[in-house]
C-alpha cells in the first residue's frame, strides 16, 4: 500500500481498524470509536420517561435493591 494512493474511504476505515485493533486491541478500539458515533433518539427524553418521577435516593434504593441478594444487607 503506497500512503499517497488515493483511496476509498471504506478502505481507509478498514486499514485504520485494523492498526487501532493491532496497537489497542478490540475492547479499546471499540471505546474509542464510540467516541464518535451518535446515538439514536432522545437520550434525556427517556431518562425522563423512564426515571422522572423519581429522586436520586429513590434511584439508589431501586439499584441497591435489584443488586443486593437477599439476606445480605
Amino acid at each position: 500500500m503506497s500512503t499517497t494512493a488515493y483511496l476509498a474511504l471504506t478502505e481507509i476505515n478498514e486499514i485504520a481498524v485494523r492498526v487501532l485493533v493491532q496497537e489497542l486491541g478490540i475492547a479499546n478500539t471499540a471505546r474509542f470509536i464510540n467516541q464518535f458515533t451518535r446515538g439514536v433518539g432522545d437520550s434525556l427524553a427517556e431518562k425522563d420517561r423512564l426515571f422522572g418521577h423519581m429522586t436520586v435516593a429513590e434511584l439508589a434504593a431501586a439499584i441497591r435493591q435489584t443488586t443486593t441478594p437477599p439476606g445480605s444487607k
